[in-house]
């Protein structure tokens, strides 16, 4: 791996700039540190923490892979039946 030096103007927002400047403070970064790491890994956005919802059932049974073609299948014959049944 390597590093590649590159100069630029950068204009921060100043919710940004706050941002950086605390990750500075707490973490004794650089400037160019900070906005490295919140380039990298996101200042304030939870970096590292997978999202997850709970899950609850709803009294049904779960519909394997194996099933879920020849549930389709008859789904979609069931919905042919019915339209033509109605002369659509």
């Amino acid at each position: 791996m390597y590093t590649l030096a590159v100069r630029t103007t950068l204009t921060l927002t100043p919710e940004a700039d706050s941002l950086v400047r605390a990750a500075m403070a707490e973490h004794g970064w650089t400037f160019k540190e900070a906005v490295n790491q919140a380039i990298v890994r996101g200042i304030g956005g939870g970096a590292g923490t997978p999202f997850s919802t709970p899950t609850y059932p709803i009294g049904l049974r779960p519909i394997t892979g194996d099933r879920a073609l020849a549930l389709a299948g008859d789904l979609e014959e069931a919905e042919l039946i019915r339209k033509r049944d109605l002369g659509k």
